[in-house]
């Protein structure tokens, strides 16, 4: 398992977002040599775990719980062969682009050691949005990808440091929940009546997907 690249966006002003200034950075494109990857702070405040990368709405995006976001490339050579285009490492806007590492189907809380500094853990799933589509420019992507499914994976810095194109990963911790990030996408989405099954997560689980799973069963029960 390795990081085939680090990707980072520069804010772009576009006509498919409702971010205020009309800006987004989700066209990410590979860096050369070692990044510095830290915790930004609360979201709403903090943006990008990723030096240099812009997380221009931090209204929904950015801050401690989804400071990188990563997907894994044999994934998005799927969806370029079922999209018939070619997808360059960063086009899904991932901080990260990996090699033989299963990304959606990653546990919550599931830990990664990348190079010899940064651990990761896994937080949560992507959530498709008005700018993915437009940045896509597929008809009807964000109901394509929610039924696909296959998300990528958010998740929060443990350890701060630098890494670069080629540094091996390696899972150094692996709940046995089996709450994965695809379930998590699923649970808050397309499937309701999966969201007790997220409490099983605890506090490794994305704030936000708690608070609806915690509703969810004081209404409905478990």
């Amino acid at each position: 398992m390795k990081l085939l690249s680090v990707n980072v966006g520069r804010p772009e002003s576009v006509p498919y977002t409702d971010q205020p200034q009309g800006l987004t950075g989700i066209g990410k494109r590979p860096v050369d040599g070692p990044v510095r990857i830290t915790a930004p702070g609360p979201k709403g405040v903090g943006a990008s775990g990723v030096s240099g990368d812009a997380v221009c709405d931090t209204r929904h995006h950015g801050g401690d719980e989804q400071a990188v976001y990563a997907y894994a490339r044999e994934d998005l050579d799927d969806w370029a062969r079922e999209l018939d285009r070619h997808l360059p490492n960063g086009f899904f806007g991932e901080n990260l682009t990996t090699d033989g590492l299963e990304v959606s189907g990653a546990l919550i809380g599931e830990r990664w050691r990348i190079g010899s500094q940064v651990v990761l853990e896994v937080t949560s799933g992507r959530i498709p949005c008005r700018t993915f589509q437009g940045h896509m420019g597929e008809r009807g992507w964000v109901r394509r990808f929610t039924r696909k499914g296959v998300t990528g994976a958010y998740l929060r810095v443990i350890e701060a440091g630098e890494i670069q194109a080629g540094d091996p990963v390696e899972i150094v911790h692996r709940p046995d929940h089996g709450v994965t990030a695809a379930l998590q996408f699923r649970a808050v989405t397309t499937e309701r009546e999966l969201l007790p099954r997220l409490l099983a997560a605890g506090p490794a689980l994305h704030p936000e997907a708690m608070e609806t799973a915690r509703k969810y069963v004081a209404r409905y029960g478990d």
